[in-house]
This record gives structure tokens, sequence and C-alpha cells, in this order.
């Protein structure tokens, strides 16, 4: 009784089996061909939700279901920030910003403390997930000297490709083994400044030296060898890039910042500015552009800003100005 009622339950399931398939075939053909020309050229035009011949024009379906994000996206960065499968990969964090990371509050998802009992295992987990995440000595440098770029960084006020740039160099350097004998600290402090430089938003050796937690020598000595050993293409800083950052904080006009790009391009073209500081130049057009727009700055107010000495500043100051008359008597 029993084998009979599982033959015939096996048959029927069968049965069912073959009209399902013969159901969908003829679904199938009547989809992939148009009921009015019998043409099979059909188009889906997922902006209007239809599906038209591409022969006749006729609409063989409408009001189709949309399989895509219910959100718009303009570039690549709008793409990234609205997908809802996680952060995007980084190379400002050792492990790209794959792992888990647990947070430091010792709160619920409701915002609510937790008791003592489950701080501790909380406090546990954390120190098993870091152990975890780094489990070389080579993602512990790397983790070290990230950290030491996203914090000078942070210090100097660059911006998120600047720190992306830096992160590439650095881990370029700790694969091809540049970093026996010398320190994570200089490395890290040394690809963010031609990180900056490569980015067109340079910053001084002084500045790069004040939160660094190495000293200028140190700094320019592992500078020139990583960009020797990795071929990096940096061109010499310009005095112009130096000038918004300046004219910004001094408060000073629009009309100002243009007439100190203005002494620093007849500069260049009197030769004024080969063999000399980037940063004293563009200090000193800041100062000399301040004067001549009859805007209230001094040196002493500039050399703060640009970290450069009251000496340098007169000094190019009075070389700009030359530079000006010779060019208007030309």
């Amino acid at each position: 009784m029993t084998e009979s009622v599982r033959r015939f339950t096996t048959g029927n399931a069968r049965v069912r089996e073959s009209e399902e398939r013969e159901s969908n075939e003829r679904e199938e053909g009547e989809t992939l061909a148009c009921p009015e020309c019998g043409s099979s050229n059909l188009i889906s035009d997922t902006e209007h939700g239809e599906t038209v011949c591409d022969e006749c024009g006729l609409v063989v379906q409408e009001d189709e279901i949309d399989h895509g994000p219910e959100w718009r996206a303009f570039n690549s960065a709008e793409k990234d920030s609205k997908s809802r499968v996680g952060a995007p990969t980084t190379n400002m964090m050792h492990d790209k910003g794959l792992s888990t990371n647990i947070g430091w509050q010792n709160k619920d998802a409701y915002g609510r403390s937790l008791s003592s009992r489950q701080r501790e295992k909380m406090q546990r987990l954390r120190t098993w997930n870091e152990r975890f995440r780094t489990r070389d000595s080579k993602e512990r440098n790397l983790k070290q000297a990230l950290g030491e770029i996203d914090r000078m960084a942070s210090a100097l006020g660059l911006p998120d490709n600047v720190r992306e740039t830096a992160s590439v160099i650095y881990r370029r350097a700790l694969n091809d083994d540049l970093l026996p004998g010398r320190s994570i600290e200089g490395v890290a402090t040394s690809a963010l400044y031609a990180s900056a430089r490569m980015a067109g938003t340079p910053r001084s050796l002084d500045e790069i030296t004040n939160v660094s937690r190495v000293d200028k020598d140190e700094i320019a000595r592992t500078y020139r060898y990583v960009v020797r050993e990795l071929k990096l293409e940096i061109k010499p800083a310009d005095p112009v890039q130096y000038v918004p950052r300046f004219a910004s904080e001094l408060d000073l006009s629009e009309e100002s910042e243009r007439r100190a790009r203005q002494l620093l391009e007849n500069a260049k073209k009197q030769s004024i500015h080969s063999g000399k500081s980037p940063v004293g130049l563009a200090a000193a057009a800041v100062y000399a552009a301040g004067l001549l727009t009859n805007e209230k700055v001094t040196q002493n107010e500039v050399s703060d800003v640009a970290n450069i000495s009251e000496v340098t500043i007169r000094n190019r100051y009075h070389e700009l100005l030359e530079a000006e008359e010779q060019f208007e008597m030309s």
C-alpha cells in the first residue's frame, strides 16, 4: 500500500514538473516574439519600464519591475557613499577596512550602558580582535605608520586624497624593503611630504617637522631616499601653490591674492625664483601684495603663518619689487 502511494505521488510530481516546464517554455516563446509582427528583436527600456519591438514599435510589456537601486549617483564618490554593501576599501587602513571594528563605547544598540560583566566581555573581544587584525610584524608596522600619517595629515589640514596617496607610497616602500635601517615615523613623514607635493597642496619641511616625531635632517634624508628608490616623479614646489593658504590665514582679500600671484609670475619671467625657497618667495609675495593693496599685514604676522624668518621675507620682498619694476620697464 505504501509503495503504491509513493509511486502515485512520484508520478503526479513528474506530471506537474512537465506541465510547469511546458508553461514556462510557452511563456518564454510568447515574450521572445512580438505579437504584432512576429519579430524577435525586442528592446528593454529600463528608463520607462517597457519592452518595445524594434521593428514595429509595439510596446510588448509595460510597468516592469525596476530591479536597480532607488537612488541615483552622478559620480563614483556618490555611488560609494550610497551603496549599502559596506564601506569602500581604503588604503588608509592596514587591512583596507575589510575587517570588523569593535567600537570603544560601552553601550548597546539602544544607547543603554552595558553591565560590568558585558563590559569585561567586550574588552576581551576588542583585545582578541586587535590580535587577529595584526597577525604579523609587517601588519603591525603598517598599522602604526598609517596611524602616524593620519595624525600628521589631520594636524596639517591635508585632504583625504593626500592621505590615500601617502598610504600607497608607504605600502610600496614596505613591500620593496626600504625600511631596514630607518624609522617607521621617518618613512611615514617622508611619504606624506611627497604626497602633499604630488597633489599640489605642498607643506614646507618646517611645517612637516613641527608635527612629526623625527627631526628635519632625517625627514629630508629619508625623503630623498624614498623618492629615488621608488622613482617618484615630483616636480619642484611652485611658490604660487602656497599663496592661497597664506592669504586665507591672514584674512587677505582676493585682490591681494591675485596681486601676489602676479608678483610671483613676473619673478618667474625674470628668473628670480631659481635656487630660492618657494615658501620664502610666497611669503614675501603675500606681504608685498598686502602693502600694494593697502591691507594691513606685518612681517611678523606673515612670518608666523609661513614659518619663515622676517629677514628672509625682507630679502625676497625687495627682490620681488625689483623684478616687478624691471618687468614694467620692459
